[in-house]
């Protein structure tokens, strides 16, 4: 597999490679996501101004930027790769559909840390209902499971300060030689 491969399938090109400490990994694309092709592109979705601000990246990128979260050593892909209004649309057949796919990219790429922004798909991947925010006592296809709080717009529960705080509490583990 090629240390710099970007994948295509329905939903948005992953963004991924070979030998990452994180691949991000959102619930689905929304659909000005879809339309542009290109993750995170609502301008509601804090995304790329919370990975600046937890330390990932050195200033804030764009969503047309997104390769270069590579030289960070990160990567991005959905769960469901279905757009949809709101992630609210899917169904738990969407998620377990979806999960055979996203098995075998995490297997094949197996970065250090799988991290679910949202509990929805990583709740249906692990077949656990309740999950707590961070580290989880599990891994998926050889990875860490960190699940971090969904930067979309619409989640209120989490102001910019406390999701900035829950993105950072994983960019300090990475940074940690013995995290796993």
């Amino acid at each position: 597999m090629s240390s710099d491969l970007q994948t295509k399938s329905i939903g948005l090109p992953d963004v991924i490679s070979t030998s990452l400490n994180i691949v991000f990994c959102g619930i689905n694309p929304g659909m000005r996501s879809a339309a542009v092709g290109l993750h995170f592109a609502n301008r509601s979705n804090r995304f790329w101004r919370v990975l600046h601000l937890a330390g990932f990246t050195d200033r804030q990128l764009e969503p047309e930027e997104a390769r270069l979260l590579l030289d960070f050593g990160c990567g991005i892909t959905s769960a469901v790769a279905r757009p949809t209004v709101s992630a609210t649309d899917l169904t738990r057949a969407d998620y377990i559909s979806a999960l055979p796919v996203f098995r075998r990219k995490i297997a094949a790429y197996r970065p250090r840390y799988l991290a679910f922004l949202g509990k929805p798909a990583c709740s249906v991947f692990l077949n656990q209902r309740d999950l707590s925010w961070g580290l989880q006592p599990t891994t998926l296809g050889g990875s860490a499971v960190w699940v971090l709080p969904s930067p979309s717009g619409l989640n209120r529960a989490f102001p910019i300060g406390k999701l900035t705080d829950a993105y950072r509490k994983l960019f300090e583990a990475v940074a940690l030689p013995t995290a796993l």
